[in-house]
């Protein structure tokens, strides 16, 4: 049984495997990505992240370290160059794997392994941050507005309402009017009936006065 053994045989010799990951790092320098099934892809990782650590210590054993494994110069030069400077604040994870379908006649699966582009600057970031709190800013500000507007509709409401419930206290009102209006109505006649009267008995008491004239 195969207990603490790392890495995939890939159903080749040990002196096939090396070589074999020695072109494939090499042209994954040198056009940035490949297609390949996903077991050589994740072995393929180890290998090319390693090279990538090699190249930002950037010293002399470096170099010859890596030219162990990398078969090409211009391969060298593009990564102590080019990928050094591009993953210089960047610690691992310099390569992205992404599965791509099966391959027709086997059915193995395939991948395409690719290095990460460069890092976009924070500048753009801050300036997102700064939209945001711009935003939340005249979110803070229309609050206020609103709560405004909503207290001025609740004053517009509210003589509504007193309007609906003074018909019912006039209708209430109206009815000891009325019947003040009949009371007074009905002390009118009575007085009127008291001056006929009297005017009657006034007039009784002079006739006889003229007749003794006479």
């Amino acid at each position: 049984m195969r207990h603490q053994v790392s890495g995939r045989r890939l159903n080749r010799t040990p002196s096939h495997r090396n070589a074999m990951m020695r072109n494939m790092v090499t042209s994954l320098i040198m056009h940035e990505r490949i297609s390949t099934t996903v077991q050589k892809a994740k072995e393929l990782r180890i290998v090319a992240e390693k090279l990538v650590t090699l190249a930002k210590r950037g010293d002399l054993h470096a170099r010859r370290q890596a030219l162990k494994v990398i078969r090409s110069i211009e391969a060298m030069k593009k990564l102590f160059d080019d990928y050094s400077n591009r993953f210089a604040t960047r610690n691992g994870g310099y390569t992205r794997i992404t599965r791509t379908g099966f391959r027709h006649g086997d059915k193995a699966e395939m991948s395409i392994i690719e290095f990460l582009p460069a890092e976009q600057k924070k500048v753009v970031e801050k300036g997102k941050k700064t939209r945001r709190r711009k935003a939340a800013k005249k979110d803070d500000v229309a609050k206020p507005v609103t709560r405004r507007k909503t207290a001025a509709k609740k004053e517009e409401t509210a003589p509504e309402v007193e309007a609906v419930s003074a018909p019912a206290d006039t209708a209430e009102a109206k009815e000891p009017q009325a019947n003040g209006a009949d009371n007074a109505a009905a002390e009118v006649k009575e007085s009127a009936t008291e001056t006929k009267e009297e005017n009657v008995e006034a007039a009784a008491k002079e006739e006889p006065k003229e007749e003794t004239k006479e």
